[in-house]
């Protein structure tokens, strides 16, 4: 749960990167990813695993629509990846 945490105040602290009239949708549109999931299992790792490795993707993909430059997600990248 912790970690779920971190990743999900990572991925609102990449939004602020984001220009600000798509930062509403995008907030909305994390808060209801990570609610939706919320009933995974937290004993295994493995769909854990599977979930982060999207956050940090989808990320990086919205990053580059907006021109963001993707080494922002750098430290979104360690703790999905730790």
């Amino acid at each position: 749960m912790e970690k779920a945490l971190r990743v999900y105040g990572g991925v609102l602290r990449l939004v602020r990167l984001l220009p600000k009239d798509t930062r509403p949708y995008y907030a909305k549109y994390a808060r209801e990813n990570f609610v939706n999931y919320r009933d995974v299992d937290a004993n295994d790792p493995k769909a854990l695993e599977e979930l982060f490795h999207r956050a940090y993707n989808h990320s990086v993909w919205v990053l580059n629509k907006y021109s963001v430059d993707q080494s922002a997600a750098d430290k979104l990248k360690d703790i999905c990846h730790a």
